[in-house]
């Protein structure tokens, strides 16, 4: 055996055994959005007029709320869905808010993207975080048969 394919080798056998140690991969991407899901909402109340750069001039007045105060409220939804989701508890219903909340956000930043050319970096991102949350949405849905999307409590 050459001495690429030795380390070929030794490096496959070494990811065989990291991935025999890892959860399920259901487990993982249910995890992984929870854990964006605290890292955005934890940022929104720590720094809301970070994220109030998102709301343009003509989205504003169809926000009953201030940019600010949307954004606070955000946070503290995030929040409480990853909770729902660490706990993998009504977590159709946890990844069904994601994925809805994330395709409204690619939309409204798509129309952005498209006259102004901003935020095309962040409908890269949330397409990624979408399909995580389009994964747990289906796992719990068809792995799990659940009927409602409010199953597991």
């Amino acid at each position: 055996m050459t001495a690429a394919k030795r380390v070929v080798t030794v490096a496959g056998d070494a990811a065989d055994s990291l991935a025999a140690t890892l959860p399920a991969a259901t487990t993982l991407a249910r995890v992984g959005l929870a854990v964006m899901l605290v890292a955005a909402g934890g940022h929104k109340l720590l720094q809301p007029g970070g994220w109030t750069v998102y709301v343009t001039d003509w989205l504003a007045p169809w926000l009953v709320v201030s940019p600010r105060v949307f954004m606070l409220a955000n946070g503290w939804l995030e929040l409480g869905f990853a909770g729902l989701l660490f706990a993998n508890r009504y977590t159709a219903l946890a990844a069904t808010v994601a994925w809805v909340s994330l395709s409204a956000t690619i939309a409204y930043l798509s129309v952005v993207w498209l006259t102004t050319g901003a935020f095309g970096d962040v409908i890269a991102r949330d397409l990624g975080l979408l399909a995580l949350a389009l994964v747990v949405f289906r796992n719990e849905r068809v792995e799990h048969r659940t009927d409602s999307l409010l199953p597991r409590c």
